[in-house]
């Protein structure tokens, strides 16, 4: 069986546990490891599972737990009930698998699609660490492709179909994260799991 990971990332060096110094590669798989049940795995570029989802209940649950390797949740993604024209999730960080004491860690608004352009747009308001700053996701509808920007509409997340070296697309439930540097990848893979959610696709 082929391996579904990279072999390599684009550059080697992690600053701390959830961010690089250097641009990461990583791999989603958009499947559980766990039996019977939904989910997702991620695969760093040796290969190794950083991140997990393992949902016991169907697709389009009311809430979703991010966990580590050792499945230890980090963040907890949840659908919050609102006007049909604007639905939200939240996100809130937990430490060593307690909740964190500070509340909503994220915020995620899907806004009204871009009319005829098959487009998704969501508004991110971040509170960490008692610091508001705000992102966006554009991707498109009913698909995982997507960019997460920041204020300025630079890049700090995209993924995309992965792909052989030849080329050929491995699937809808194979793809490529690419995280650039000094990002928390853990919070980046909770937004992609909000949006995951926002598109039935978890």
């Amino acid at each position: 069986m082929a391996k579904i990971y990279p072999k390599k990332s684009m550059n080697d060096g992690y600053s701390d546990e959830y961010a690089s110094s250097n641009r990461e590669i990583f791999t989603v798989w958009m499947k559980s490891l766990v039996i019977n049940s939904n989910g997702c795995t991620v695969f760093n570029s040796e290969g190794r599972i950083v991140f997990r989802v393992d949902n016991y209940e169907t697709k389009s649950s009311r809430e979703t737990l991010l966990m580590n390797f050792h499945g230890e949740v980090l963040f907890s993604i949840k659908k919050i009930k609102k006007l049909l024209i604007f639905r939200s999730w939240e996100g809130h960080q937990w430490i060593n698998s307690m909740l964190h004491k500070e509340g909503i860690w994220f915020g995620v608004k899907k806004k009204c699609k871009f009319f005829g352009r098959g487009l998704v747009f969501c508004n991110v308001i971040l509170r960490c660490k008692k610091v508001t700053s705000y992102l966006k996701i554009l991707g498109l509808e009913r698909k995982l492709a997507l960019k997460i920007m920041d204020c300025e509409d630079r890049v700090i997340a995209e993924v995309i179909r992965k792909q052989t070296s030849s080329g050929v697309s491995l699937g809808e439930d194979v793809l490529s994260l690419v995280v650039e540097p000094q990002v928390d990848q853990s919070l980046v893979m909770s937004l992609v799991l909000a949006y995951a959610m926002i598109n039935n696709k978890l």
